[in-house]
């Protein structure tokens, strides 16, 4: 690939827009690393001039193909290194990126289509071609289809991302003042420009898209880049989808700063691929967090009984020391003597299973169990949490890394300002809050008040600025009886038992408090062979009494520190997980409470049948 005249590639300064991100990448040449695959546990990576050169290339290729600034372009794949290339190339061009995921059905693609008028969409395989395919009859405002994999697709209406970069670079290698027209459009872009639309989940109903400008998301990223201490030393991972802005924001700030990106082959490989590139820091959900720590406790639980003794004597320790610094407090001299036993035989080992490297793991996308927060901290993984909506471009709040508080998602950053309203809504204020709704008026005045962004959690914050996060203001429960129930924090206890992989309580405009419980069935399984009982189909399991029985003692624990009205009077077990493919999931693992209503219809009305 032949690089354009250097005159012509002079990085501006300062940052003004994202469009001057792929120039500021190329200021950092000698990083032999940007972005990267883990492939078959191999890493396939990109060179910072060769990824400031793949962005300029396909930047080029679009506006040979007409596609102009203030076009919605969308974007339809997993995250891979492209991913970045095909995202910073629309924004450099002044184009509006609109990400969807990829685990959309293609009815669900199509209304995020419609609803912002893309012109173009970028899709990663065949198979997303074929979704498409589906639904073009009914997107009359979009023009083609470029596939990143599948040369054999190329036709009059499907073209191939390396068809459309090779365009690009035959302009920039054939026309004088190629790379300048690149420059220019990006210099051209200006910070009120709209950037991107991100539609939300859909989680309390129809998605909507979020209007989010240079000027928001630059102003996320340098606060972001501030409070996060990451160097061009650290090594990532990143398995979000990238089509999630708290993900996307994170690769942004670690492009920002220089930090490797090495993209997971799939949620299935990420142990395989953690162990491959060694990171030193990671990225989650919550969800993604409880997985890992109930695969240790599992292994724990296998080992002999001495073995096991000593693992739990040793994570006891971790958390003894853990709970003390996440309050604040300095732990005492024993507790850090324990600890220092107990991380030389026990945990040093667990930490090497993720790479030995790691310094820190970020969380973000919804409120993370104290008790997981407490695991992990005391193994000597601190979890940076955060907390953010996609209309705030994403982060709102970070705990410090050298002064975290348990229970807490932290302090504002930067610029940013909250306040709690009377009843207890968290507000926010800053430059990172989003322009509104695409194409939403009324929806968008209702939660942009006064200049304040209404964020539908509740919450509170203590004298030293921690947010606390205690529930969402339109998932509180009502009973029959009038009173008002968080379902989240009885969810969150539920969620801890080994046993348990999901829960979802229900109860309103109902006369008591019940919950739809999805096992953990490999826990279950070891559960039923140590008590010498039989297994089976997990639609016969869960029936059984027996099971149902493990299951209400888990309940019954749980309610002995309720209110009356708080208390779960009665459960039903599910034989099937919650998927993304069934649309019980959202792509990062939060729970779509109306789907999963609508699904489990007659397991609840017969939860309250009598």
């Amino acid at each position: 690939m032949t690089s354009a005249p250097t005159e012509e590639l002079a990085a501006p300064a300062p940052l003004r827009t994202l469009a001057d991100l792929p120039f500021h990448i190329l200021g950092r040449v000698p990083k032999p690393l940007a972005v990267g695959r883990c492939l078959a546990g191999r890493i396939d990576g990109i060179a910072s001039r060769e990824l400031f050169e793949r962005i300029r290339d396909l930047a080029l290729g679009l506006g040979a193909l007409g596609v102009t600034a203030g076009d919605r372009v969308a974007i339809v794949s997993e995250s891979r290194p492209e991913w970045i290339v095909c995202d910073l190339a629309l924004l450099a061009a002044g184009v509006v990126t609109v990400p969807v995921y990829p685990t959309l059905a293609a009815a669900q693609i199509r209304y995020i289509l419609e609803d912002s008028g893309a012109r173009l969409a970028i899709v990663s395989t065949a198979g997303q071609v074929a979704k498409l395919q589906e639904i073009r009859h009914q997107l009359p405002a979009l023009e083609a289809v470029v596939v990143i994999d599948g040369e054999e697709l190329a036709g009059s209406s499907v073209l191939t991302l390396a068809e459309v970069a090779a365009r690009g670079h035959t302009r920039m290698t054939g026309e004088w003042g190629a790379g300048r027209e690149f420059q220019a459009r990006a210099r051209g872009v200006a910070a009120a420009d709209l950037a991107t639309i991100i539609y939300t989940s859909g989680t309390t109903g129809e998605p909507k898209g979020v209007m989010l400008t240079h000027a928001n998301l630059l102003a996320n990223l340098r606060a972001g880049a501030d409070v996060l201490a990451l160097s061009p030393e650290d090594v990532a991972v990143s398995f979000l989808p990238l089509s999630h802005g708290f993900e996307r924001m994170v690769v942004w700030i670690y492009l920002y700063i220089g930090v490797t990106i090495v993209f997971a082959e799939s949620f299935e490989t990420i142990a395989r691929d953690i162990a491959a590139v060694r990171p030193t820091v990671v990225t989650g959900v919550p969800r993604v967090y409880e997985k890992i720590q109930a695969r240790i406790l599992a292994a724990a639980d296998a080992l002999p009984a001495p073995k096991r003794a000593l693992f739990r004597w040793a994570v006891s320790a971790g958390r003894a020391c853990a709970r003390a610094r996440l309050a604040g407090q300095a732990p005492g001299l024993a507790a850090r003597a324990a600890r220092g036993l107990a991380d030389r035989l026990v945990l040093s080992t667990i930490r090497g299973r993720l790479g030995g490297r790691v310094r820190f793991l970020v969380s973000g996308s919804a409120p993370l169990d104290t008790g997981v927060l407490e695991f992990f901290h005391g193994i000597g993984l601190p979890i940076v949490e955060g907390y953010g909506l996609t209309e705030t471009a994403p982060i709102l709040t970070v705990n410090p890394p050298d002064a975290p508080r348990g229970g807490t998602v932290g302090r504002p950053l930067p610029g940013v300002e909250l306040s709690i309203a009377p009843d207890g809504e968290i507000l926010a204020r800053g430059p990172n809050v989003m322009r509104g709704y695409y194409g939403k008026p009324a929806a968008t005045a209702e939660v942009l008040r006064d200049g304040w962004f209404a964020t539908g959690d509740i919450g509170a914050i203590d004298a030293a600025g921690y947010l606390t996060i205690t529930d969402r203001k339109k998932d509180l429960l009502v009973t029959s009886g009038g009173k008002n129930v968080a379902p989240q924090p009885i969810e969150s206890v539920l969620r801890r038992s080994p046993l348990v992989t999901e829960a979802v309580v229900l109860g309103d405009r109902r006369r008591y408090i019940a919950a739809l419980i999805v096992p953990d069935f490999a826990a279950l399984e070891r559960r039923l062979q140590a008590l010498g009982r039989p297994l089976g189909e997990r639609a016969a399991l869960v029936a059984r009494p027996d099971v149902i029985a493990l299951y209400q003692e888990v309940v019954d624990a749980l309610n002995r520190d309720l209110s009356p009205f708080e208390r779960v009077r009665r459960i039903a077990v599910l034989g099937s997980d919650f998927t993304v493919g069934s649309g019980e999931l959202t792509p990062t693992l939060k729970v779509r409470r109306r789907i999963v209503e609508e699904r489990w219809r007659r397991e609840i009305d017969a939860l309250y049948a009598d």
